[in-house]
């Protein structure tokens, strides 16, 4: 459905096995830090996925949610509901790189290596990815966070556009989306698919059970995007979007074109369609907007800017490709 070209421009400095000579055994330490972490609890794995797209869709994969501000991109819905352990981990991973190879590993891609590895890790693909990416200087702010992460009720004209900014097509939309296959969601964050009427997409008896665990939008229950195999990276979660068993609007409008229906059913059809999709979906959104050379530096701690430590940094306004409202809920995981 896809073939992959690696990109020359505007990303030259990017390639495949970028850290080779100058810290070897990077993208193995990752590999095995990541292990470590989801061996005792794979649904993690979703916490890490989720931390990758939020950074590229905001200013693109720079690292720079990861930076510990109160005017930073962390407080701001949606990502609130960032997962702290993934942050930790990330963290912990380039403590170690740190200690081997000082100033080489950036945290753009520490983040872009673990959520790959997170990824293979809980069933999914194997592939490799390019790094060579460099650090912001900077973060967003309030406004361009809201105005650059799709929303769990966006229709599939919002969604495209969304992706269509970044870069991404319609396959890229279907095979991402593929991405909620593990993780949970928030009452909040699907509540108006349920009340004041239920949704007729739903599959009935799913409602019901919905309705059941969120008896209001208040109530903070998490529950599992792929009701089939809720911790195992493959293609049910198109199954159950066939079945009517997904929990965000964005997730059911993906049926509601012919050209994303019939993406959707492939997917649904056979799990190796969707996993190269994946792969190649995955590599062109990790190299959104990257930073590289002097456009860029390598962090000393992921958290913070290495020319703040304690104040607040220069925010970008520039970019903000599409306008609508402040979500009301981003709450997923």
């Amino acid at each position: 459905m896809q073939t992959l070209m690696i990109f020359q421009h505007p990303w030259q400095a990017c390639h495949m096995g970028f850290y080779e000579k100058s810290c070897h055994k990077a993208e193995n330490t990752v590999k095995h830090i990541m292990k470590d972490f989801l061996e005792s609890n794979v649904s993690q794995a979703a916490g890490v996925i989720r931390l990758f797209f939020h950074d590229c869709f905001v200013q693109g994969c720079d690292g720079s949610v990861l930076i510990n501000d109160t005017q930073g991109e962390q407080p701001f819905i949606p990502n609130q509901t960032l997962r702290a352990s993934a942050l930790d981990v990330i963290e912990q991973i380039k403590a170690k790189l740190e200690s081997m190879c000082p100033n080489t590993v950036s945290c753009a891609d520490v983040l872009a290596l673990a959520a790959r590895e997170a990824i293979r890790q809980a069933g999914g693909p194997r592939f490799e990815i390019p790094t060579g990416r460099r650090d912001s200087l900077n973060f967003s702010n309030s406004t361009i966070v809201l105005q650059n992460l799709p929303a769990p009720f966006f229709n599939l004209s919002q969604l495209l556009s969304s992706f269509n900014s970044k870069g991404l097509n319609t396959t890229d939309l279907v095979t991402l989306s593929g991405a909620h296959t593990v993780g949970l969601a928030h009452c909040s964050s699907f509540s108006n698919r349920l009340r004041p009427t239920v949704d007729p997409r739903f599959n009935k008896k799913f409602a019901n059970s919905l309705i059941q665990s969120c008896p209001n939008s208040s109530i903070n229950v998490a529950t599992g995007m792929d009701i089939l195999t809720p911790n195992k990276f493959d293609n049910k979660y198109f199954r159950d979007l066939v079945n009517g068993m997904v929990l965000f609007d964005s997730d059911a409008s993906l049926l509601n074109d012919s050209q994303t229906q019939a993406i959707v059913q492939d997917f649904a059809d056979d799990n190796n369609v969707f996993r190269s999709n994946f792969t190649i979906s995955f590599i062109k959104m990790s190299m959104i907007q990257v930073l590289t050379g002097n456009k860029g530096n390598i962090r000393k701690v992921c958290s913070v800017l290495n020319s703040n430590s304690s104040s607040t940094a220069t925010t970008i306004d520039s970019y903000i490709p599409a306008e609508f409202d402040a979500p009301l809920s981003y709450a997923s995981i």
